[in-house]
């Protein structure tokens, strides 16, 4: 077998060159990239959950990777359909999730790390969804660093897109990329599994099942065919001059600064001075000028035009046409056209819009703001949280809550306003906006403690709030013997803008990883030391015992722990490399082993 590393490098350029990628379909026949995939997706919660069939990642262990590779050698690898389930949006709606059984996680986990590769070199840079080092807050630095100027801006919504995915467009796509008939027909079938709803087989006709590790890759590529558009051809068309013509007025005004000062009026070059810095320097409509910028996150994208809204609604209308000829659909309802200075436009959870004010000079002294785009955290989020946490117009407890402990009661509020503020700290009212939200959380924290107790909100609140602390914050600490205690708090965090946003991924991403004698990943060097961590008998073969979760082990009113329980306690790991019989006593509630 190739060493996968190499295999991985000689795809990266290979994408890098443009060219395409041919016998791919054999590099499926070595496990390495199988203990790799599941070395990376084995924390994932949705390991754990049930497709269409029992199989989940408890019991994993070398022989469905031979399994695995068996059918595909043989070319008779079928795909279950998955399991549908229905996900509350936003807007109130609900979203299709697809879930995978663990085979197919596996596998289209290993697809995914051959393929990323590939066509990572091959996507555009204005591309930002579901890829690596990039982020939502990635596509709102690139709207906010090079998009100053903009007259329009006009947002794209493609109707169902990932519902309505093309399955003969995007095979003949990855058949133009991918020279192997073998690769393409495995895809083809993964595509074609179809869904259980309620326990009812449904065909798959369209669309990439959202919920499939494999799923956004697949969907990038169908919609690298918009962004190579918008590039090549719109992106030209509609850019033309090299700078915008000066502005008229703006220049009278520098001779009429010019001939006050010379007669010594201070006050008029004042004033004079203070009107300047309220008008553009360049002529706003200059019919030499103009220019096109494009970011798309997943399937919403966003344009911003320099120029006239009669072009920019050209420009809409030939994004329609092409979408049209990839089978899909623009919905020009919803697809708005925004006066940049007037209006705002809707961008991942952000109003973007631009600003016109002359007051505000940068450290050099020229104006800053003339055209400068702005973030803003809209009202609507707000809204949002006061409608989650209260009833008639009142904040209320959280009655789910109260048979937690205070450490997960606080930790669970902190964790939502934490959350907020690291996705919207880009904003420029972030402080502003936040400050509401932080007084929703707070009271129903206060209520649910309240509640708990049959206290006062007064008396929690001195009870818990942290004395002189700024911003206000609250706190629980559990003592441990030996150990540092245990300390969850309320609040606590000042809501500064950070330009830059946090991190660069919103995607985990793993590439460092190395083949045979390299460093594997702690549950795969585990597996595959051939050892039973309960009996430690060296006879195979050997399985991983998996639970959800570590806490599920410490639930108050729970039976005692099993051995096995208290030595994954212990070990505060999820995870126990078993030989088949230990692993059947576990499951069987027969395990009476030696405890620690």
């Amino acid at each position: 077998m190739q060493n996968t590393d190499a295999v991985l490098d000689i795809y990266r350029k290979r994408g890098t060159k443009s060219l395409p990628l041919e016998c791919v379909y054999r590099q499926l026949f070595n496990p390495e990239y199988y203990l790799r995939a599941y070395g990376k997706i084995y924390r994932n919660a949705g390991a754990m959950t049930k497709g269409t069939t029992e199989e989940t990642v408890d019991g994993m262990d070398m022989q469905r990777i031979h399994n695995i590779i068996g059918f595909l050698k043989a070319e008779r690898y079928g795909w279950t359909p998955v399991r549908r389930t229905e996900i509350p949006k936003a807007n109130g709606k609900t979203r299709p999730l697809g879930i995978p059984t663990w085979s197919d996680k596996l596998l289209q986990e290993v697809l995914r790390a051959l393929l990323e590769p590939y066509y990572e070199q091959r996507f555009s840079p204005t591309s930002h969804g579901f890829r690596p080092k990039r982020s939502c807050h990635s596509a709102l630095r690139q709207v906010q660093k090079r998009w100053k100027g903009t007259v329009w801006f006009i947002e794209g919504d493609i109707k169902g897109c990932f519902d309505n995915i093309d399955h003969a467009v995007l095979l003949a796509i990855i058949k133009r990329d991918i020279h192997d008939d073998q690769l393409v027909k495995l895809l083809a079938g993964l595509l074609k599994a179809g869904y259980m709803e309620n326990w009812r087989y449904f065909d798959s006709l369209s669309g990439t099942p959202q919920g499939g590790i494999l799923s956004p890759l697949l969907a990038n590529v169908y919609l690298n065919e918009l962004d190579k558009f918008v590039e090549d051809t719109l992106i030209p068309t509609y850019t033309n001059g090299e700078k915008r013509r000066k502005n008229p007025e703006h220049d009278r005004l520098k001779g009429q600064i010019l001939t006050a000062r010379n007669n010594s009026n201070h006050r008029q070059v004042k004033l004079l001075r203070q009107y300047r810095r309220t008008l553009p320097s360049k002529a706003v409509s200059d019919p030499d000028y103009r220019r096109l910028r494009y970011v798309r996150y997943a399937d919403d994208f966003l344009l911003g035009f320099v120029g006239p809204k009669t072009e920019a609604e050209a420009i809409r209308e030939d994004i329609g046409e092409f979408l049209e000829r990839i089978k899909l659909t623009l919905s020009l309802e919803k697809t708005l056209i925004t006066h940049a200075l007037d209006g705002s436009a809707k961008f991942l959870g952000y109003e973007v819009t631009t600003v016109r004010d002359g007051n505000l000079i940068a450290k050099d002294g020229r104006r800053a703001s003339n055209g400068r785009i702005v973030l803003l955290m809209p009202t609507k989020v707000m809204g949002k949280y006061r409608s989650l946490y209260s009833k008639g117009e009142k904040i209320i407890h959280r009655a789910e809550l109260l048979a937690d402990t205070d450490y997960t009661i606080l930790q669970r509020y902190q964790a939502v306003l934490a959350g907020v503020y690291n996705f919207y700290c880009m904003a420029t009212n972030v402080s502003k906006r936040m400050q509401p939200v932080k007084w929703i959380l707070e009271t129903s924290l206060l209520k649910t403690l309240s509640s708990k107790y049959r206290v006062s909100v007064t008396k929690i609140r001195s009870r818990y709030k942290v004395a002189n602390a700024e911003p206000v914050t609250y706190r629980v600490v559990i003592d441990r013997p030996d150990k540092e205690p245990l300390i969850a708090t309320f609040g606590g965090i000042r809501f500064e803008r950070k330009p830059e946003g946090l991190g660069t991924t919103d995607f985990l991403y793993e590439q460092a990883w190395f083949g045979p004698g390299g460093n594997r990943s702690e549950i795969v060097q585990r597996l595959l030391a051939g050892k039973c961590e309960l009996c430690d008998t060296m006879d195979g073969p050997f399985q991983v015992h998996h639970i959800r979760k570590l806490a599920n082990l410490s639930q108050p009113g729970r039976r005692p722990k099993a051995p096995w329980e208290q030595i994954m306690s212990a070990r505060k790991r999820k995870t126990l490399v078993v030989c088949t019989a230990c692993h059947y006593k576990i499951h069987a509630g027969q395990y009476d082993g030696p405890k620690l």
